[in-house]
C-alpha cells in the first residue's frame, strides 16, 4: 500500500466530508478532549508537537467511536517573545512571520489526520481573539481583580522585558538564560491571591497527576499563623508587623529583620549605620528575587542602628536588615529566634546577638533539634501549654491589645501581567491628566496592536515610540490623554482560549454563556507538565473570576489532566537546536506515512513518561501494517463459508478478540498507548494462527478481521480507512462503534497448565 497517496485521499475526504465536525446542539454525550496548543515559533511541527497531538487524537477518535459528541478543537498560542526575539534578529516583522509559520503548521497538522474541528481555530494575535482578552482585562478592572502599582520585578536585560516569578529559573530567564535583575517599575496585576484558598481547595475534586496537585499547593503555599505588631523604639513610635507560624517561640525573639527595600529602612537607620546600610543595600539590589530567597543561600544583613519591642515580654531587640527578606512577600519583616531556627542561631552567632530557649522536651530537657514542637517555658502565664496551645493563645492575648491578630498567609503572589514588548495584546487603558487612569470603553475595542512599530528593544515599550498609538482622546471628558503602551502578558491570551474554542466566531461576546457551559469543562487537557504554576493556575483563576461575574456555571476549567513524557535527543538530552539534538519527524513521515510514525511513537514509547529517540523499531512498526493489509486482503477475497457451532478453534481467535478490546478499552482511559498497541498485536498473531486452523471459516475469519480495522483504526486511521474500504464498506469506519468485550467470550473451556514432576 502506498501509505502517502492513501493518507491524502482519506485527509481530502474527510475535510470535505466534514466528518469531525462537532455539533453543538448535542451536548448529552459531549466529550471534550484538549490537547494544550502551540507556539507557531518554528516554521514546522517537531516530534514534541507529534508525540501529543498524533496520540491523543487517537485517544479522542477512541471517544468518538464509543458514541461521543468529541469536540477536538486546534489554534495557536500566537503572541509572545519567541516570534518578537526572532523578528529582531532576522528583521522580518513578527506578525509576517508568525502568521507564515501558522499556515505551514496547519498544513502539517491536518496531514497528521487528527480529527481537529477547524471551524473552531484559535489565533490569539489576531484582532478577532485579543478583543475579547482586552474584554476580560477589562471585566477584572471593573471587579478590583485588575490594578496597577510601582513593583520591584524580575527584569531580563537580554530580552529587555518583566517575567513573572514562574519564568525564572535558577535566577536565570528561561528564554534566553540571561541572569536576571530587579528592576522597580509600575506595573499592571492581576489579583489572584483573592482566589488562593479556593485555588487551593478546589485541587482536591480533580483528576490530575498528584505531582502537578502538589506543586500548585506549594506554590499557592498557605500558612496558618498570627501577624504580630512590633513598635520601633523611637520619638514617632513607627511599628511594623511580621508573621509567624510559631508564635510560640515569639518570648525567644532576640532581634528582628527587615528587607532592605523597606521604606521604613530610611527613617530608623541611625546616622553612623548610613554608610554601611546603604552599602549593604546596594548589594542586594544586585540578587534577584530568586536567589535571595533560596535556602542554600547563607543569611546575611546589618544592624540599623534601631531598636522595637517585643509586644509579648516589652525586651528591647535590635532591627537589622538582610537580603533574604522580601518586602514585595509578606509583611517585608520577620523575627529572628535563634534557639528554634537553626538558620537564625546561624546568623545570631554571626552577628553576635543572644539566644534564648523558650520551647523545651515534654519532660523539661532542652534537647530538642531547632524545628520540633515541645512545651513552653520561661513564659510566665503560657508556661506548660504545648506549641499547638501555645500559638493561638500568644496571638488572642495580643489581639486583645490590638498587637497582633490570627491570620493565614499565602506564598502565591498577585500575577504581574505587564510586558514591556511590542507583540502582544495592547493594555486596553489610557492616562489623562484630568480623569487618571481610564479603561478604554467596551464599544471601542480592540485596541488595535499597530502594524509599523520599530520593536527593537531599548528596555522601554516598544508602543512608546509610536506617537500615532500613544496620542488617543480621554473617553470620559475627550481631552488629551495617552495610551498604556505596555503590553499583556502572552498567558492571559491562554489562560481563556479554550472557552473561545467552544464559540469561536462570536463578534457579539467572548463566547455566549449557554453554549460555553454545556460544552465546558474541558473532559480530558493533554500537555506539559511545565505548566503546571502558570497555566493551569491562571486558567483555574480566569474561570473562577468569570463564573463569579456571571459568565460561567462551573467552578473549574479541567476536569482530567494528562501529562505526555518529554521525547529527549538521542544523546538522552532535551532536545536543543545549540546541542543539536533535534530529531525532525518530516523524514520519518515522507518515508512511512504519517501512521506508521503514529503507531511507532505509541509503542516505543510509555506516553507519560517519554523518554530518548531511538528509531530502531519503526522499520518493525512498518512491516507489522503490512502483514495487517496481507490479512485483510485474504479475508476480502475469500468467499463465505459455512457459519455454525464454534471450533476450538474459533473460539481460541473469539477469546483473544475480546481480550484485545477488553484491555484496549481500559489502556486508552489510562493513556496507556504501548500496551493497547502490543494487545492488537497478539490478537494479529491470533488471526494468522487461525488462518491455518483446521476448520478455518472465511465467514467468521472476515467478522473477527472487521472487528480488528475497527480497532485499529484509532491507532492508524488513514491506514484503517483503506482496509474498511477494501473490505467493501462504504461508510467511515469511525462510524462504527468500538467492539465492547463479551464476557462470556473470556471464559475458557480448557485452559493450559504447566506441571512439573520432580522439578522437571
Amino acid at each position: 500500500m502506498d501509505n502517502i497517496s492513501v493518507e491524502k485521499k482519506w485527509n481530502k475526504i474527510w475535510q470535505e466530508s466534514g466528518l469531525y465536525k462537532f455539533d453543538k446542539n448535542d451536548t448529552a454525550r459531549k466529550h471534550y478532549v484538549l490537547e494544550m496548543f502551540s507556539y507557531p515559533s518554528g516554521a514546522k511541527l517537531h516530534v514534541g508537537h507529534w508525540y501529543n497531538y498524533a496520540l491523543s487524537d487517537s485517544y479522542a477518535r477512541f471517544k468518538k467511536m464509543q458514541g461521543f459528541n468529541v469536540f477536538e478543537p486546534m489554534g495557536f498560542d500566537s503572541f509572545g517573545l519567541p516570534a518578537e526575539n526572532y523578528a529582531i534578529k532576522t528583521g522580518i516583522h513578527p506578525q509576517d512571520s508568525t502568521l507564515k509559520n501558522i499556515e505551514i503548521m496547519e498544513e502539517q497538522l491536518k496531514n497528521m489526520g487528527a480529527m481537529f474541528d477547524w471551524d473552531a481555530e484559535v489565533k490569539t494575535c489576531m484582532p478577532d481573539y485579543y478583543k475579547w482578552t482586552q474584554w476580560m482585562f477589562l471585566k477584572l478592572y471593573e471587579k478590583g481583580l485588575a490594578y496597577r502599582k510601582e513593583a520591584p520585578v524580575n527584569w531580563c536585560p537580554s530580552c529587555n522585558t518583566v517575567l513573572a516569578n514562574e519564568q525564572v529559573s535558577d535566577g536565570e530567564c528561561e528564554r534566553c538564560h540571561s541572569t536576571v535583575v530587579k528592576k522597580n517599575l509600575t506595573q499592571w496585576f492581576f489579583k489572584i491571591t483573592d482566589y488562593a484558598q479556593e485555588l487551593l481547595d478546589g485541587l482536591n475534586a480533580l483528576d490530575w497527576p498528584e505531582k502537578t496537585k502538589l506543586m500548585q499547593k506549594n506554590w499557592i503555599g498557605r500558612s496558618e499563623g498570627g501577624e504580630i505588631e512590633f513598635v520601633v523604639d523611637n520619638a514617632d513610635k513607627d511599628a511594623f508587623r511580621v508573621f509567624t507560624t510559631r508564635a510560640d517561640t515569639l518570648f525567644g525573639v532576640t532581634y528582628v529583620v527587615l528587607a532592605p527595600e523597606h521604606p521604613l529602612v530610611d527613617k530608623i537607620t541611625a546616622p553612623d549605620r548610613r554608610q554601611a546600610v546603604e552599602e549593604y543595600r546596594l548589594e542586594t539590589s544586585k540578587v534577584n528575587e530568586i536567589e535571595r530567597l533560596s535556602t542554600a543561600k547563607e543569611k546575611t544583613g546589618v544592624f540599623t542602628g534601631a531598636y522595637a519591642f517585643n509586644p509579648i515580654n516589652g525586651d528591647r531587640v535590635p532591627i537589622l536588615i538582610g537580603d533574604y527578606v522580601l518586602y514585595s512577600y509578606g509583611t517585608g519583616c520577620v523575627m529572628g529566634v535563634p534557639a528554634h531556627d537553626e538558620r537564625d542561631f546561624v546568623f545570631a552567632q554571626k552577628h553576635g546577638l543572644p539566644i534564648k530557649r523558650v520551647v523545651c522536651g515534654a519532660e523539661g530537657k532542652d534537647d530538642l533539634p531547632f524545628t520540633e514542637y515541645g512545651v513552653m517555658t520561661n513564659s510566665g502565664e503560657f508556661d506548660g501549654m504545648t506549641s499547638e496551645e501555645g500559638r493561638r493563645a500568644v496571638v488572642e492575648k495580643l489581639a486583645r491589645k490590638n498587637k497582633g491578630e490570627l491570620k493565614v498567609n499565602y506564598r502565591l503572589r498577585d500575577w504581574l501581567v505587564s510586558r514591556q514588548r511590542y507583540w502582544g495584546a495592547p493594555i486596553p487603558v489610557v492616562y489623562c491628566e484630568k480623569c487618571g487612569t481610564v479603561p478604554v470603553p467596551e464599544k471601542e475595542l480592540p485596541v488595535l496592536l499597530p502594524y509599523d512599530v520599530d520593536f527593537r528593544p531599548d528596555g522601554e515599550s516598544p508602543l512608546k515610540k509610536h506617537k500615532g498609538f500613544m496620542n488617543t482622546t480621554c473617553p470620559r471628558c475627550g481631552g488629551k490623554a495617552v495610551r498604556e503602551a505596555d503590553t499583556l502578558d502572552t498567558f492571559v491570551c491562554s489562560s481563556w482560549y479554550f472557552l473561545r474554542y467552544a464559540d469561536s466566531k462570536n463578534d457579539k461576546a467572548p463566547f455566549d454563556k449557554e453554549t460555553v457551559n454545556k460544552i465546558l469543562p474541558v473532559d480530558k487537557y493533554i500537555g506539559g507538565a511545565e505548566h503546571a504554576c502558570m497555566h493551569l493556575l491562571y486558567a483555574r483563576f480566569i474561570t473562577k473570576a468569570l463564573r463569579d461575574m456571571g459568565y460561567l456555571r462551573f467552578d473549574e476549567p479541567f476536569r482530567r489532566l494528562v501529562h505526555q513524557g518529554v521525547i529527549l535527543g538521542p544523546d538522552g538530552n532535551r532536545m536543543s537546536k545549540s546541542k543539536g539534538n533535534v530529531v525532525s519527524p518530516d523524514a520519518y513521515v515522507e518515508e512511512y506515512g504519517s501512521d506508521v510514525f503514529r503507531l511507532y511513537l505509541m509503542f516505543g514509547f510509555s506516553y507519560t513518561e517519554g523518554g530518548p529517540w531511538n528509531d530502531d523499531g519503526i522499520k518493525s512498526i512498518a512491516r507489522f501494517l503490512d502483514r495487517v493489509e496481507r490479512l485483510v486482503k485474504k479475508a476480502a477475497e475469500s468467499e463465505d463459508g459455512k457459519s455454525g457451532e464454534k471450533t476450538a478453534a474459533e473460539k481460541e481467535l473469539d477469546y483473544a478478540k475480546n481480550y484485545a478490546a477488553k484491555n484496549i478499552t481500559r489502556d486508552m482511559e489510562a493513556f496507556s498507548f504501548n500496551t493497547s498497541v502490543a494487545r492488537l498485536m497478539e490478537y494479529v498473531n491470533a488471526l494468522q494462527k487461525y488462518e491455518t486452523a483446521a476448520t478455518y471459516d472465511a465467514k467468521f475469519f472476515k467478522a473477527c478481521v472487521n472487528d480488528f480495522i475497527v480497532m485499529l483504526s484509532p491507532f492508524t486511521p488513514h491506514f484503517a480507512e483503506e482496509l474498511w474500504e477494501m473490505t467493501g464498506h462504504k461508510t467511515s469506519v469511525f462510524d462504527e462503534r468500538y467492539p465492547v468485550a463479551d464476557e462470556s467470550a473470556l471464559v475458557r473451556d480448557e485452559t493450559e497448565y504447566a506441571v512439573q514432576i520432580n522439578s522437571k
